[in-house]
């Protein structure tokens, strides 16, 4: 008798075994088995790091939490000798494991059942104790080594043949697996022959036996509400991936390919992940035939056929890997201290989606190339839990000084003052679309690039001097023509940019749509241009690409900003400034956008993350002091936070000037608030007076405005000045200079306090 599963989600069958047929799991609120024993934490070592970001759990496995499933061929592999599929299950009750095929003309033996028992000894030398699991291909038995000690090991039958002359060629072909050695993969001892009584003569891979569990059976474990201390997080399934990443790195280099990675060939040991089940282990360039592969987690049949088993077709496996491993997890906070609207989960599904393109040219080229951006993803992940804030290691972009703050990070120049305003209006802050595309990092030249050395040799101060010096190299490749169009970008010269960007396309040829350099630039022309839509479907392309790097999501942040989409501006600074406290751009984008939402001490505070070691530290202490001090479009600070600011004041390292300009600011809000009455708790002191009366403040600035005025003396004032509405052109520099002499003294003459007769 059977019953319908009542596991969510799972559409299986539960049959006489009192197992789902599907989910592999008793039914829900049922006692009538009990879970498979789970691993439990060490008593000794605590933890294991993955590339120094994650540290995971030491375990210690039961011997049981090695062998609970049951041990039967599925029934997509029972076929007879002759094709006819025999032996399956049938209305939820378990087939034959052993008999006749009955399509066969005559009668056809078949055998489903482990063909080693224990006792048995293969090659004189490894005695069987159990058969512990089923691989793709066949058998995996625990034995003992009778020629070492009685070690345990695991046999793992891989290859039939109708002879021992035949087993014996293959046999001798495949020993190049014993000379592998990597923490990542399970070690390949030997190589063993045994006559099986149904298979005929068999090849069995001799590796070391493993505690532990496969990624498929602690997903199922994870799932298990009766085993609430094994769990599956993101940040654990990436570190995961990276230890696979590093197995097939080293397989890849070695010339050969995986080709069925899946859970089931994942072990998650005490302190380890291993790479097991090197059945289908070959040469890369050994062809199409036999390939060993699960279809789940292959490529298409097409592909197989056009290009083989490639390096790509390894990494698809493992996306498919890693997507499954996430997309069955218990649904629930995937990392403590991670934030509900994180772009973390966006960047993994794209690192996965990029893993397994359909089309072979936008996949990931190699294991170093996926390693670099999951890695980069995981940063992120983790950037929302305490003390994971650490600078960026070296990316496949440049770091960028510049500070894209549009002025807020300056003190106020003197044309404030000049030009009729004064210092209590702050504006947005946000740079113009030229200033962005000039000031986002630059990708680093591709190392295979044919002019590579020539542009490492290449010192320009600035963009013309660039453009000179590449003028003189005789070579021609896609990372000179990049150069140049970024030179002419720099220039605000987007004509001849674009004309260069065109001959790196040219140069790259039909790959230049899936080249994420060449989308980048696309980018930065759109923006120069103002096209910030088309902007930012370019950087979205390359956020696709590279998903593990930050300055796509720098870019996107101010596309999504300029566009009036606030929220999505945000997560993008908040990914890239929560990762990296030397990002300062992504600081004052969200600082602009709690502005914008007159959240005026949301500012202050992310402005205040800026570390001190920060090259643009000293730029946010302005820019707080700024933000504290001025008015904006919901009205002026409070006293409490001016005076904030006069406190701050005091602690920058300024030069006469710059702290003139600060304090002139400050002291013509104060002024404001006295007039509106709001005077009860305005600090005394140097700036501001002791104590601050409206007529002590009004001296005080009296004193500013004519500091100012000595500062227009040697000021360069190539633009024309302003008094009051009109503006007025004077012929000489001197006399502009004198003009605004004389319009500060003025100012200092109007707000001076009456004198009394």
């Amino acid at each position: 008798m059977t019953t319908q599963c009542n596991w969510p989600g799972c559409a299986g069958t539960v049959d006489e075994t009192g197992f789902c047929d599907v989910c592999g799991l008793a039914p829900l609120g049922t006692d009538s088995s009990t879970p498979a024993v789970p691993p439990s934490r060490s008593t000794g070592r605590d933890v294991w790091t993955v590339a120094s970001l994650v540290s995971l759990p030491v375990l210690t496995f039961s011997p049981d939490a090695t062998s609970g499933a049951p041990l039967r061929v599925p029934d997509e592999f029972r076929f007879c000798p002759s094709g006819h599929p025999v032996g399956r299950s049938r209305g939820g009750r378990p087939g034959r494991d052993s008999g006749f095929c009955p399509y066969c003309p005559t009668p056809t033996p078949f055998n489903f059942l482990p063909g080693l028992r224990a006792g048995d000894v293969v090659a004189d030398r490894y005695q069987v104790v159990r058969c512990v699991a089923r691989g793709g291909q066949g058998w995996v038995y625990l034995a003992h080594d009778t020629h070492n000690d009685h070690v345990d090991v695991a046999l793992k039958g891989v290859l039939h043949a109708a002879d021992e002359a035949s087993l014996k060629a293959a046999v001798e072909e495949r020993r190049f697996l014993n000379a592998l050695d990597h923490p990542n993969i399970v070690r390949s001892i030997d190589f063993a022959t045994h006559d099986d009584p149904v298979a005929g003569p068999t090849g069995y891979i001799v590796m070391d036996y493993l505690d532990g569990m496969s990624l498929r059976r602690l997903q199922v474990a994870a799932k298990d509400p009766r085993q609430p201390d094994v769990s599956l997080p993101i940040d654990h399934i990436l570190a995961y991936g990276h230890e696979i990443l590093a197995a097939l790195d080293y397989l890849h280099a070695r010339g050969l390919l995986y080709t069925d990675m899946k859970p089931d060939n994942v072990m998650r040991t005490a302190d380890r992940i291993k790479v097991i089940d090197l059945g289908g282990v070959r040469k890369a360039d050994s062809g199409t035939e036999g390939i060993v592969h699960s279809a789940d987690f292959s490529v298409s049949t097409t592909e197989y056929q056009t290009r083989g088993p490639t390096e790509r077709s390894d990494l698809f496996a493992l996306g498919r890997t890693l997507e499954e491993l996430y997309r069955s997890r218990t649904p629930g906070p995937d990392t403590p201290g991670a934030a509900p609207d994180a772009l973390g989960i966006e960047s993994f599904n794209r690192l996965v989606a990029r893993a397994v393109r359909p089309d072979w040219d936008r996949r990931f080229a190699s294991a170093t190339e996926m390693s670099e951006q999951l890695l980069g993803v995981l940063r992120e992940i983790l950037a929302g839990q305490p003390d994971r804030r650490q600078p960026e290691p070296i990316s496949l972009f440049q770091p960028s000084a510049r500070l894209l703050d549009a002025g807020l990070g300056l003190v106020l120049p003197l044309r404030t003052w000049i030009d009729a305003g004064d210092g209590t209006l702050l504006d947005d802050g946000r740079p113009a679309c030229v200033d962005v595309a000039r000031g986002l990092a630059v990708p680093r030249p591709d190392p295979d690039d044919p002019a590579v050395d020539v542009l490492r040799t290449v010192d320009a101060s600035d963009a013309h001097a660039l453009l000179g010096e590449l003028a003189m190299v005789e070579q021609t490749s896609v990372e000179i023509e990049l150069s140049r169009c970024r030179a002419h970008l720099a220039l605000a010269d987007p004509e001849p940019a674009a004309a260069r960007l065109a001959s790196a396309e040219l140069l790259i040829g039909t790959r230049a749509d899936v080249d994420w350099r060449i989308a980048w630039h696309r980018g930065l022309l759109a923006l120069t241009a103002d096209r910030v839509d088309e902007a930012g479907q370019r950087f979205d392309e390359v956020y696709s690409d590279i998903p593990g790097e930050v300055a796509p999501k720098l870019a996107l942040g101010y596309c999504a900003e300029r566009g009036g989409d606030h929220v999505r501006a945000a997560r993008y600074y908040a990914a890239v400034w929560q990762r990296d406290p030397f990002q300062a751009s992504a600081a004052f984008g969200l600082a602009r956008l709690r502005l914008a939402a007159t959240d005026r001490a949301g500012a202050v505070a992310v402005l205040d993350e800026v570390p001190a070691l920060s090259r643009h530290h000293d730029a946010a202490r302005i820019a707080a002091v700024r933000v504290l001090s001025s008015r904006l479009p919901g009205g002026p600070p409070t006293v409490g936070e001016l005076n904030q600011a006069v406190h701050r004041l005091a602690a920058l390292d300024l030069d006469g000037e710059a702290r003139d300009r600060l304090t002139t600011a400050i002291r013509e809000m104060a002024l404001d608030l006295i007039r509106a009455g709001d005077t009860a708790d305005l600090a005394g002191g140097p700036v501001l007076g002791e104590p601050p009366t409206e007529r002590a403040i009004r001296a005080l600035l009296e004193r500013s405005y004519r500091a100012l005025g000595q500062q227009a003396r040697h000021a360069e004032l190539p633009e024309p000045v302003a008094a009051g509405s009109r503006r007025f052109r004077l012929p000489g520099r001197t006399d502009a200079r004198r003009a605004a002499h004389d319009l500060l003294i003025d100012r200092a003459n109007a707000v001076r306090p009456r004198t009394r007769w």
